[in-house]
């Protein structure tokens, strides 16, 4: 692969993320609700999903996965419902008097905000279509597919990873700053961010991340 053929995909991906997207408002809300620290397990949640969906593609599933409406529907909306029911329970949540709200911050677990994170993304199996679509674009023929395969993927990580910490970063830098009964707030607006994540993902089509 040559540096103008990887620039131009990294110029690609770049515009392809300038606005954001159900994951962004995912980490926006939790590096808001449980700090940007905790919040990077969402991201490697994240991550990990858009890792397999890429190896998916890499494979041939896309064709496979694209012939089933049935099942795209079913992964999506139950991904929809998901997130809708996150944010909901949050906003909830943000009713309770400080001690309630510290219990419920602490019993989020690593291990449940990375599986918030893969399953949000994981909810978008169109994204195996995207990246089928996307990726030859920038191979050639007439080189070996895999290690340019494993290169674009690993681009992509990096550049989701740099725009997951921007957003999560800046959350939790402006959370950070409230204190007592305003970090309610920051958790009815986390829980808003949740259900506009997942509004975003309802509206996905087939053509987009």
């Amino acid at each position: 692969m040559t540096l103008e053929v990887w620039t131009l995909y990294v110029a690609t991906v770049l515009a392809l993320m300038s606005t954001p997207g159900p994951s962004q408002l995912l980490m926006l809300s939790n590096s808001a609700t449980h700090g940007f620290g905790r919040a990077l397990a969402t991201a490697a949640g994240d991550l990990t999903a858009n890792a397999l969906q890429m190896l998916a593609a890499g494979l041939g599933l896309a064709a496979l996965i694209a012939a089933s409406a049935t099942a795209l529907s079913v992964i999506k909306w139950a991904g929809v419902a998901y997130l809708v029911w996150l944010g909901v329970r949050m906003i909830r949540r943000a009713r309770a008097a400080d001690p309630g709200l510290a219990q419920a911050r602490s019993r989020a677990s690593l291990k449940a905000l990375w599986l918030q994170g893969f399953l949000t993304s994981a909810a978008n199996p169109k994204a195996v279509v995207f990246f089928a679509a996307l990726f030859p674009q920038f191979i050639s023929a007439e080189a070996a597919f895999w290690p340019q395969l494993l290169i674009l993927s690993a681009t992509y990580i990096v550049i989701d990873g740099c725009f997951l910490s921007a957003y999560g970063g800046s959350a939790g830098w402006i959370a950070a700053r409230f204190k007592g009964p305003a970090r309610l707030w920051i958790e009815r607006v986390g829980g808003g961010f949740m259900i506009g994540a997942a509004v975003l993902l309802g509206l996905k089509t087939i053509g987009q991340r």
